[in-house]
């Protein structure tokens, strides 16, 4: 957390990127490749489906109760260290898994599934996104006894109401913290859903827990035409050989993306092999903003788009990371990478290349992308 950027500070520069009033890059048609579901359960959002479900919204770490919904939304942004405790980037990742875990104990019902989707889908689409691949997070929700089909079928009706406003397919997550069989009983439930879930990944909290810890469901799911990917956080302290095992291994092929994974630009040779193979990756620079050194995320960011590799632009967790979304992010490295408007069509372009849609879809996307690059060039 040394030489983060500070809250009031993260405050203060969100504001100024609102202000800006960028006209090209809000126009951009946009794919989103990065955000986790849950992720976006917004602090009104949450405070609604408690009350629905008759639920008393606490921290059970300290037991603190919040009576209303300005509480909730202050505890969005003090995300505290422990009693004893510096906050570390340990603490950062033990403070943030705990609020964001926390909130999926609202979500019980077909119905809070399905508000939780259509919330980020209506948000998003007035952003110009065009087309998402939205992360989810089953077991979280199985392991509190929610039932998988309860889960897909909210999502399911979210997805398809959404659809006159932009497209979308899932990816299904495993949760890193728990076992490799649970992830294989987790992936036998998802095949009745091949028509939503295009992807399989990794996620949650990556200390001691490499990717091919989960090699013989990657290689099932390689198997049975999943594309795949897996998250390689900043910073983790097995990062360089957590992104090998992603580029090179994963699945015995290696993955089709790699979610993160920043610290590669620290290495020419791990960078070489991610652009011989054409993986691109999903980068939320927003979050890195929280933990990483201001002066290092975004040249390793610029190097990477230097060096040609294919880069997404994504939101990650927007409910718990100050409210930022799709749009702030791509505000965020347009400045402080010092992209200009062709660098900025150019990551529109790429995330379109990476995503896992249909040709008509991408197709679409590309044309609508060249005529907004033409009106701006007028």
């Amino acid at each position: 957390m040394e030489f983060a950027m500070p809250l009031k500070e993260r405050l203060s520069l969100r504001q100024e990127l609102i202000n800006s009033d960028d006209k090209f890059v809000l126009d951009l048609p946009k794919v989103e490749l990065h955000v986790h579901i849950e992720g976006t359960l917004t602090p009104e959002l949450r405070w609604k489906l408690a009350k629905r479900n008759n639920q008393t919204l606490k921290l059970e770490r300290t037991g603190t109760v919040y009576t209303n919904l300005e509480q909730l939304r202050a505890s969005y942004y003090i995300m505290e260290a422990r009693p004893g405790h510096q906050i570390d980037n340990a603490e950062e990742s033990f403070t943030f898994f705990e609020a964001y875990y926390g909130g999926f104990e609202v979500l019980v019902t077909e119905e809070d599934f399905y508000d939780l989707a259509m919330n980020y889908f209506e948000h998003v689409a007035g952003m110009n996104v065009r087309y998402c691949e939205p992360f989810f997070d089953p077991q979280g929700h199985t392991r509190r006894g929610v039932a998988f089909k309860t889960v897909m079928d909210g999502f399911r009706r979210a997805q398809e109401e959404a659809k006159q406003r932009l497209n979308s397919k899932w990816i299904m997550c495993f949760l890193r913290d728990m076992s490799p069989e649970s992830a294989m009983e987790t992936y036998d439930a998802v095949m009745p859903y091949r028509d939503m879930v295009v992807g399989i990944g990794l996620d949650s909290d990556e200390n001691d827990r490499p990717p091919l810890m989960f090699e013989e469901v990657y290689k099932k799911a390689r198997n049975d035409c999943f594309r795949i990917t897996a998250h390689c956080d900043v910073g983790n302290k097995d990062a360089h050989k957590h992104i090998c095992q992603v580029v090179n291994d994963l699945g015995e092929t290696g993955a089709d993306r790699l979610d993160h994974g920043i610290n590669a630009a620290q290495d020419p040779e791990i960078m070489r092999r991610i652009k011989e193979r054409g993986i691109g990756m999903t980068l939320t620079p927003w979050g890195y903003l929280r933990h990483e050194p201001v002066d290092e995320i975004f040249p390793r960011i610029r190097i990477l788009f230097d060096a040609g590799i294919p880069i997404a632009i994504g939101s990650d967790d927007p409910a718990y990371m100050e409210d930022t979304w799709i749009l702030h992010d791509w505000l965020l490295v347009k400045k402080m990478c010092e992209f200009s408007n062709d660098d900025m069509a150019a990551l529109a372009k790429s995330a379109i290349d990476m995503c896992w849609a249909s040709d008509e879809v991408r197709d679409e996307m590309r044309r609508e992308l060249k005529e907004v690059v033409a009106k701006h060039s007028i």
